[in-house]
């Protein structure tokens, strides 16, 4: 099942993560966000364009977002979440991260 999460810089929608079903990675930046912002990037390796990032590993930026140490324990034992399931831990943990971006998970039911 492809899981997806609606990427937010500073509570502007800014785009799209998707995790394929074939275990690939895709990043898209808004339309919107691409035409008012094109110098606010979440990071340096991905720069606002229209073109569809893809990665056979979570993103090292979205990787940077997961908890890490006793936290990353605490989490992945209270959401019964293998640590090795790196887009169930981004779900699950990073939708109030400190800092300027957050991860709103896309359910099946939203679609």
């Amino acid at each position: 099942m492809m899981r997806q999460a609606r990427i937010y810089y500073q509570d502007i929608y800014a785009g799209l993560l998707v995790e394929t079903d074939d275990g690939d990675y895709l990043f898209t930046y808004d339309e919107q966000y691409v035409k008012r912002y094109p110098q606010q990037f979440l990071t340096f390796t991905m720069p606002v364009a229209k073109q569809t990032y893809k990665s056979n590993r979570l993103f090292p930026f979205f990787e940077g977002l997961i908890p890490e140490g006793w936290l990353l324990e605490i989490a992945s034992k209270s959401w019964k979440i293998n640590p090795n399931d790196r887009m169930g831990l981004l779900l699950a943990c990073c939708q109030n991260c400190i800092g300027a971006v957050s991860v709103e998970p896309i359910s099946e039911e939203d679609e």
